[in-house]
């Protein structure tokens, strides 16, 4: 499962649509607008984002992190992975094959 953060909506939905369509992602989930603080170029800055849940197989996620950078508005955007450990069968073998029925 892959996280990144964008400014906002359209770019989100725009994400979300190639990883999908592109079949580099089964689903993606766009959460709705939410505040972010952090530090950037010595600041702490406060910005209002939106977060995108990649749900990815780990053999794609090269492919995922290329295209977002391609896509992202960000200098620096973040992408990072968390390992799915567990979860219902039918729906990690749907993950491996979304076009497919478990």
């Amino acid at each position: 499962m892959a996280l990144t953060t964008v400014p906002d909506r359209e770019t989100a939905e725009r994400i979300a649509h190639a990883l999908v369509e592109e079949r580099l992602a089964a689903c993606v989930n766009l959460l709705p607008a939410m505040q972010s603080v952090y530090r950037w170029k010595g600041k702490t800055q406060t910005a209002t984002e939106h977060l995108l849940i990649i749900k990815t197989r780990t053999a794609d996620y090269p492919a995922v992190e290329r295209r977002i950078r391609a896509l992202h508005p960000y200098e620096l955007p973040e992408v990072i992975t968390v390992p799915i450990v567990a979860g219902l069968p039918a729906y990690l073998a749907w993950l491996d094959n979304p076009d497919g029925t478990p």
